[in-house]
């Protein structure tokens, strides 16, 4: 099976628990999703692939009226994890439409163009607030505390690269 996007996201959740795909998305929605966002349409249809590799088991555990199926990572799942865990291949891909804005801001007028870097630099303050608001006290484990920390850091840096590149900017105007 050819990994997707999504798998290692999958995995990695099921990893630590059973989920259905709606307590995986919302799993997503409250922890990755600010550096590795998935939807429903990519979620479900990739655990069903998961499970016919034999990666993730399901079982359908009803609530209410409502089907529902449970998943767990197989012990072939956790190989495959672990081997991803283990690899060294590490691609770094960045998808941000505010620096997609910024990059053909030149076609703008001035003042509209500084008004997207203005844009960006609240975009990291309203996402450093609510990251700061996740932070409830408890001790979480080291690794999912580093990743907190690097979105604190990096909305914090953020705000004042905005800051020193709207400096330079008006300096050169």
């Amino acid at each position: 099976m050819q990994p997707t996007a999504v798998t290692w996201a999958l995995l990695g959740l099921l990893a630590l628990g059973e989920r259905s795909g709606y307590d995986i998305k919302r799993a997503i929605d409250r922890s990755i999703r600010h550096f590795w966002a998935a939807s429903y349409g990519q979620i479900y249809p990739e655990l069903k692939r998961l499970e016919e590799a034999g990666w993730v088991a399901g079982k359908d555990a009803g609530r209410g009226g409502r089907s529902r199926r449970v998943y767990r990572i197989t012990a072939q799942g956790r190989r495959e994890l672990d081997g991803w865990l283990h690899g060294y291949e590490t691609r770094i891909e960045l998808r941000d439409e505010s620096l997609l804005r910024l990059f053909f801001a030149d076609t703008l007028p001035r003042d509209e163009a500084l008004g997207l870097l203005a844009a960006r630099r609240e975009g990291y303050r309203m996402m450093l607030e609510y990251l700061q608001g996740l932070d409830d006290g408890d001790t979480d484990p080291p690794f999912l505390d580093l990743v907190y920390r690097w979105g604190l850091d990096y909305c914090e840096w953020g705000i004042e690269w905005c800051d020193r590149q709207e400096r330079r900017l008006r300096r050169n105007a």
